[in-house]
């Protein structure tokens, strides 16, 4: 007889469950690691980026020793986060068309085993960031932390509309600050771009929800799928995203100015892309609902590659002539004191 689902606050609505199968498999506790979402930890190669433009100075030594630890051992961080994040989800996936035939909900996980995998993935990556530094080490820590703050009761930010977006998305400016430490000895990374960072996976985080919500179709379902989803509305949603993208490009403004004047010229692109992933929420079956699979959307592929090489350029290609376009015609704070 298989096992029934363990998780924490499971809807009382009932509906029928996926075929449970006899045992537990290895691949199962494969799956719960989510390798194909490794994809997402690219957000730390442009802090790695922005470390070496900004201070050329203060590069690590062993920078591609760095580079590969530190890359592998961010995806193991999130691996920890993602096993717990399939184990206490379990009984809300019974409710959504698609995820419930995820491996715990369908039954081909051990549910301890689960939990020690959970903290085996932890130890191994932040044991292995100490071959970075210590401060990288702790920023994985605190990744780790974030995950079980947003997953675990009696906080589980994940089930609170809003903070579940904004819980969630401070592993951008985690991962970018991981990519900072990974390649400078001697500097910290600007709060402007870090803030900017945050508020672009806040917009992604929306997006997503919006095509979650707007997939399933029903208030009563999405709500016993996710918690949060209860208090949302497709108006909600889209305001919240306005709002995360506006932020988004205030902050970036604010770093651009003070650091980096040749990034302006890449602001189009920037707003390309966020403008194809918004379109993406509006699709049936959305990829912006499961982001391992955007590399099928050519569009917005081709639109994030162009994005990158130019802002990577720019990063380290000096055009004099930004400081005489940009150059303030009115006193400024400074020339009023």
């Amino acid at each position: 007889m298989a096992s029934p689902v363990v998780g924490v606050g499971a809807p009382a609505l009932e509906q029928t469950l996926p075929p449970i199968t006899t045992r537990p498999t290895l691949r199962g506790h494969i799956q719960i690691m989510r390798i194909d979402h490794w994809v997402k930890n690219v957000f730390v190669l442009p802090g790695i980026i922005a470390a070496i433009s900004s201070d050329p100075t203060h590069i690590a030594p062993n920078l591609w020793v760095n580079i590969v630890v530190g890359l592998f051992a961010t995806c193991l961080v999130a691996s920890s986060n993602y096993v717990i994040n399939e184990v206490l989800d379990a009984p809300f996936d019974r409710f959504h068309p698609i995820k419930r035939a995820r491996p715990v909900p369908s039954g081909r996980v051990s549910i301890p085993l689960a939990y020690v995998e959970w903290i085996a993935l932890m130890l191994i990556g932040v044991g292995l960031g100490f071959i970075v530094s210590v401060g990288f080490a702790a920023t994985l820590f605190i990744l780790w932390v974030m995950g079980c703050l947003y997953n675990i009761p009696p906080i589980r930010s994940k089930d609170v509309p809003y903070i579940d977006v904004l819980s969630e998305s401070v592993n951008n400016p985690l991962r970018m600050l991981a990519g900072w430490l990974i390649a400078s000895t001697g500097s910290v990374a600007p709060a402007s771009l870090l803030l900017s960072y945050w508020m672009v996976g806040c917009f992604f985080m929306a997006t997503k929800r919006y095509a979650e919500y707007r997939e399933i179709g029903d208030p009563v379902r999405a709500a016993s799928y996710r918690k949060s989803l209860a208090h949302y509305t497709l108006e909600r949603l889209l305001v919240s995203i306005t709002f995360y993208a506006s932020a988004a490009m205030l902050f970036l403004g604010a770093f651009i100015m003070r650091y980096r004047l040749e990034l302006i010229i890449a602001f189009p692109l920037v707003a390309l892309v966020m403008a194809i992933y918004l379109s993406l929420a509006f699709k049936q079956h959305s990829a912006a609902q499961n982001p391992e699979s955007l590399y099928k959307e050519r569009a917005l592929m081709a639109a994030v590659i162009s994005c990158a090489v130019v802002m990577a350029l720019l990063m380290v290609v000096d055009i004099p002539a930004m400081q005489t376009v940009f150059a303030p015609t009115a006193p400024t704070v400074l020339d009023r004191h």
